[in-house]
């Protein structure tokens, strides 16, 4: 992997307390100072080994919510958004006109590399300086590596989500300097995403019963929702590696896992807890972050309303849509694009953003069953979210495998809209990109990101 200069691990006690929303949490960050690569890979400290472990919730929501991030420019490929900046023609042009995107741009075709790759070195890093540190215990150190590869893993999905058959890079646990690691295929990469999970789920079992690093509101203990929320415990975290783990198996078509793995998840049937999850957090404080999916320059692609069921009374729309979407004060138009709807379900800039919820697990659970020829099992999952979720009336019909599909897909469409680029990963899954509207004569949906061109020139025979 190339990267010219490893972002440093910058200060955080009282940044990361308010960008994470630690402070709120009523959690202390005991060292002022993040520590440095250096002194984590020569001279660890406790101190320095646990604000380092807390900082990859920093690394890896690095570009999720931002105006170009993963869910905006995902959501712009999958069809569930439109970015009208007019000050930056690239969200149209490049996005949804372009004959493909562009390698040379970190800000669009070159997306969703560097960052994820940051935060996976410093994941390394500190997993290296678990060898060295005095003053923490093994099963701290295995807390702290089962977190550390579970956020590894969501980072490599970023990547392969973003780039697909165009592969990744595995082998980045080396020193600057060293060779570069190949470019693997995508078949690889999720194997290797896998294979992090279930070591993960190792170290973890052996990790005790609290973190010993403080976590974000977003993490906070989900099993209790009727008491003072908490950190999550490490026990209840291995669901969380479980569930991520059961997308990556659907993503692999490894039906059988899927279902083994969202067995030992936090799936619940309990249709009042369809949010149950874990979340990126976001604040204002100095030095924060905050989610810019509120952004007065995004807006919900027309064809959400439009293909959207109707409710019993035949005139309702989806309850989903109704709850996500609203009429903007004023349309606009840009590049021959209209939309007059805005997403409504971030609606500050502290809006907490899903990593994986329950609802998600429900589908996955319908799919993996539809798949293994259980259409029973799987309508009944469907139903309970349509019927929940949307409000709609059940489906009560026998619907064939590939009818099923098209439901399951809908109703992924609905409930995990403008969350994490679901619908354009799961059309690509299903080779069905080209059903996804073509607004204007000359757009054309892409299929991928590409590599980096300076990564790909790292790789090129010096002259």
């Amino acid at each position: 992997m190339k990267i010219r200069n490893m972002k440093k691990m910058t200060k955080v006690a009282l940044a990361l307390c308010a960008t994470m929303g630690l402070g709120g949490c009523g959690l202390e960050v005991p060292d002022l100072n993040r520590p440095s690569v250096e002194s984590l890979e020569e001279t660890p400290t406790r101190s320095g080994v646990m604000a380092a472990a807390t900082g990859l919730l920093v690394d890896t929501r690095t570009g999720m919510a931002t105006q170009n991030g993963y869910v905006a420019l995902l959501g712009v490929l999958g069809r569930e958004a439109y970015v009208m900046d007019t000050a930056d023609p690239r969200y149209i042009g490049e996005m949804l006109a372009g004959s493909g995107l562009d390698p040379g741009s970190p800000a669009f075709g070159g997306s969703f590399w560097t960052n994820p790759y940051a935060s996976i070195r410093d994941a390394n890093t500190l997993l290296n300086a678990l060898d060295k540190v005095a003053g923490v215990t093994d099963a701290e150190k295995e807390a702290i590596r089962g977190f550390a590869k579970t956020i590894q893993a969501l980072d490599f999905l970023a990547v392969i989500n973003t780039r697909d058959t165009n592969g990744a890079v595995i082998d980045v646990n080396r020193k600057l300097g060293e060779p570069l690691a190949p470019i693997e295929p995508k078949e690889k990469v999720l194997e290797h995403i896998a294979g992090l999970l279930d070591q993960a789920k190792g170290h973890l079992a052996a990790g005790g019963e609290e973190f010993p690093f403080p976590l974000s509101s977003g993490f906070e203990d989900f099993y209790k929702p009727d008491t003072k929320p908490k950190p999550i415990t490490v026990k209840n975290f291995i669901k969380v590696n479980r569930a991520l783990k059961a997308r990556v198996d659907v993503y692999r078509q490894d039906w059988p896992q899927a279902l083994i793995d969202l067995s030992e998840s936090f799936i619940t049937d309990d249709p009042k807890l369809l949010d149950l999850g874990v979340y990126h957090a976001f604040g204002t404080g100095s030095g924060d972050t905050q989610n810019q999916l509120n952004d007065a320059d995004i807006f919900a692609h027309p064809s959400i309303i439009t293909d959207a069921e109707k409710q019993a009374d035949g005139t309702t729309p989806d309850a989903r849509v109704v709850g996500k979407v609203k009429k903007a004060d004023k349309p606009r138009t840009w590049q021959e694009v209209t939309a007059e709807h805005v997403f409504t379900h971030y609606p500050t800039d502290t809006s907490k953003l899903p990593i994986i919820r329950n609802e998600e697990l429900l589908l996955l659970r319908a799919e993996a069953n539809l798949q293994l020829n259980d259409l029973e099992a799987a309508l009944d999952d469907i139903n309970l979210i349509r019927v929940n979720s949307g409000k709609l009336a059940p489906i009560t019909e026998t619907l064939g495998k590939d009818l099923m599909v098209n439901e399951l897909l809908k109703q992924r469409r609905y409930s995990l809209l403008f969350e994490g680029g679901h619908r354009w990963i799961d059309m690509r899954r299903y080779n069905k990109l080209g059903e996804l509207p073509l607004d204007v004569a000359g757009h054309r949906v892409h299929e991928a990101f590409p590599i980096p061109i300076a990564e790909t020139k790292a790789r090129q025979p010096q002259p």
